[in-house]
């Protein structure tokens, strides 16, 4: 078996078992896996090769996208070596990548008393603020998502969340009456259209309000 025959079975599998999001993600990796060693045989890929080509494609990207690259390739192969009951051990398996690439330790995230998160939206100086750590507070959003949010997702007590952390194509989170007011008292207020971002600020400015407020 090729290596282009391979990914084209590991595609198949792709599309039939896993999210589109999910499918895309690894195009780009198994196109360029492709181009560099579509004819050779799959057995025949060396670990040596694979550290050349992963430094190749991910030098210039951020720790996080390495490790995905790494990680994606990995389960490429993981997945052929068990579907085909391949003897052989996944050349991605090996201490000089696992240690290129691998994981940091998590650092353990402090959660915050009910008093305190109680405190920091008390605390916040403008409604913009308030309205940003209370979707997180009451409504469970990230920040991610709640900087996502449009005027037109923005619908009574319901919130459409695109694209949120999950992997959906889309969510619905409800918000207490008082915040929902809130908002919608705010979109008035700023005389957003229904295209605009409700929040038009980036996710760094998002977590300095929040390590700002914490600080204080």
């Amino acid at each position: 078996m090729t290596l282009k025959e391979a990914i084209t079975l590991f595609g198949y599998h792709q599309r039939s078992n896993l999210r589109t999001r999910t499918v895309r993600s690894y195009q780009p990796l198994l196109q360029r896996f492709d181009a560099e060693f579509g004819e050779r045989s799959f057995d025949s890929i060396g670990s040596d090769e694979i550290f050349q080509f992963l430094e190749t494609v991910t030098g210039n990207h951020s720790r996080s996208t390495r490790r995905l690259r790494y990680a994606q390739l990995k389960a490429f192969f993981n997945f052929l070596i068990d579907k085909c009951n391949l003897n052989m051990k996944n050349p991605c398996d090996t201490p000089l990548l696992s240690k290129a690439f691998k994981t940091p330790k998590q650092v353990a995230q402090r959660i915050l008393d009910r008093e305190i998160v109680e405190e920091l939206i008390y605390n916040t100086e403008t409604l913009r603020d308030r309205l940003i750590l209370e979707l997180q507070a009451r409504c469970g959003l990230r920040i991610g998502e709640a900087l996502k949010i449009r005027v037109s997702d923005a619908m009574d007590r319901k919130l459409i969340l695109k694209e949120p952390k999950s992997g959906k194509e889309s969510e619905v989170a409800f918000m207490p009456e008082q915040i929902a007011k809130r908002l919608h008292d705010y979109i008035q207020q700023e005389n957003l259209t229904p295209g605009d971002r409700i929040f038009p600020i980036c996710y760094s400015t998002a977590r300095t309000l929040i390590k700002n407020l914490e600080g204080d």
